[in-house]
């Protein structure tokens, strides 16, 4: 049996796998991702750990670098990685059990399309916790389109304790997740 490939084909990778990062110290690092993420630790040893939060075998791997001095403010590289919460109370959920565990969001931004919190990990790799502001892509779509979001593509910050506070005295979703709400 032959087979033949398509080289002139334009293919989309199945799905996102996994992010590498170097870290100044491993059992620090792996420590924060457990809290803040929880992930478990599928490997580890002395210098690289791997973790996940659901089926994959890695969604997350953490090397240690035996360069100790941080990388300056702005310089080129991964800016942050991003994950998605199913609904609001979920994000509100987090953010006050890791504000409980002492670790606190460095930006709070109602994006649009997104309201997100971003934190940083130890060595100030930045981590996006988000949820989906709109429930359907024509939505979404639409309101990109609008002269709102022309104007501020970036979005809005907030402030999340009085977001957690709306949310607990049953503020309905939907005025939650529009920008200015908080």
């Amino acid at each position: 049996m032959t087979r033949t490939l398509d080289s002139q084909a334009v293919l989309k990778p199945a799905y996102f796998a996994h992010v590498v990062l170097r870290v100044r110290n491993v059992e620090r690092s792996v420590a924060w991702y457990q809290t803040a993420v929880a992930m478990e630790v599928v490997y580890r040893n002395d210098v690289i750990a791997f973790l996940t939060f659901d089926e994959e075998h890695h969604r997350l791997a953490l090397v240690q670098t035996p360069v100790q001095e941080p990388s300056p403010p702005g310089a080129a590289g991964m800016d942050h990685v991003a994950y998605t919460f199913n609904e609001l109370g979920d994000l509100l959920s987090h953010y006050v059990r890791l504000k409980n565990e002492g670790i606190k969001p460095v930006w709070t931004i109602n994006h649009g399309p997104t309201t997100s919190m971003y934190y940083e990990d130890p060595d100030g790799n930045r981590v996006e916790f988000q949820v989906d502001n709109f429930e359907t892509e024509a939505e979404l779509k639409g309101w990109m389109s609008t002269d709102v979001f022309e104007k501020n593509p970036i979005g809005v910050q907030y402030d999340p304790d009085k977001l957690v506070a709306r949310y607990e005295q049953g503020d309905p979703i939907e005025e939650l997740v529009k920008q200015g709400s908080a």
